[in-house]
């Protein structure tokens, strides 16, 4: 590590492990070099905090399978150097993956932030309509651009890995998730997904399985309350200047798989239709649905 210019750790997400990890690599490392960290969940400004140059700390999170996926989320801390975010944006199109800037240490950064309250929204969708899981997945595969459906997606994930985030990331911000209990009772089961054999849905055998989706099946579901959930979060992220809208459509095309943009399929579905969804949600359901004041203006 001594002689190192960059240093990437991705030891599992714990913050206590992570801290004892830096505090030993600080002890040895040289005046130059930047530490980077994998998380994607934890906060970058918390970790830094453990060493003596948290200029020269960064989070770095690369996309699982990292040997597939071309998304780097880079996320400056509170301290983090210019120079140090330049740099390693270079760094990351050197190694022939894409950059997206998160400018703020929020919790879950950008595709987090959008994906896992998107899991546990689902599941309220699901007690709220009485929509099975297919034909849930197959309306945000179908209609809203999706490669899978959100179960699907979540199966392929980890329970162990969304129900750690989701705790994190509740943890530091009340706003950015409404925790479903099923989320806490699948990790407790060791209902992990196809890691387990079992997670939404049930996997034979090691080998990748797609679930049947179908067109005719996403006709029996409208997926709006997840839009609209997915919409407030990434509005969130506009209006609290963490990112903007090219880099959001940037890193939901590269991290998510989206294949059409996702402000363009809400205002296919009609931004004010999603804004009523909000409100009648927010009455029903609690302030946790009430509209970002940036979902007005772009009416």
């Amino acid at each position: 590590v001594h002689d190192s210019d960059l240093v990437i750790e991705a030891v599992p997400e714990i913050m206590e492990l992570k801290k004892k990890v830096y505090a030993e690599l600080d002890k040895v490392a040289n005046d130059r070099i930047i530490f980077a960290s994998n998380t994607s969940t934890l906060p970058i400004t918390e970790i830094a905090d453990t060493i003596s140059r948290p200029d020269k700390f960064i989070g770095i999170h690369f996309f699982n399978p990292p040997q597939l996926m071309k998304l780097v989320e880079v996320i400056p801390g509170q301290e983090t150097s210019n120079d140090v975010v330049d740099l390693t944006t270079n760094f990351v199109k050197s190694v022939n993956k894409i950059p997206v800037i998160c400018r703020k240490d929020v919790p879950g950064f950008i595709i987090n932030r959008l994906f896992i309250p998107m899991v546990h929204e689902a599941c309220y969708l699901q007690d709220r309509t009485g929509a099975s899981l297919e034909e849930i997945d197959s309306a945000v595969k179908f209609k809203l651009g999706f490669p899978m459906g959100i179960f699907e997606l979540a199966d392929f994930t980890g329970m162990d890995v969304i129900h750690k985030a989701t705790v994190e990331m509740h943890l530091r911000d009340k706003k950015v998730i409404n925790p479903h209990k099923s989320i806490k009772k699948m990790f407790d089961d060791k209902k992990l997904g196809q890691k387990s054999g079992e997670g939404y849905y049930k996997y034979s055998d090691d080998k990748y399985e797609r679930v049947e989706l179908s067109e005719e099946l996403a006709q029996k579901c409208n997926p709006i309350q997840l839009v609209a959930n997915v919409l407030n979060n990434a509005a969130w992220l506009i209006t609290n200047g963490a990112s903007d809208v090219e880099e959001i459509e940037k890193a939901v095309k590269l991290g998510l798989g989206l294949r059409k943009p996702l402000f363009e399929t809400a205002k296919e579905i009609g931004i004010q239709n999603i804004i009523n969804e909000l409100n009648k949600l927010a009455q029903e359901h609690g302030e946790f649905y009430k509209p970002d004041p940036l979902l007005e203006s772009m009416i």
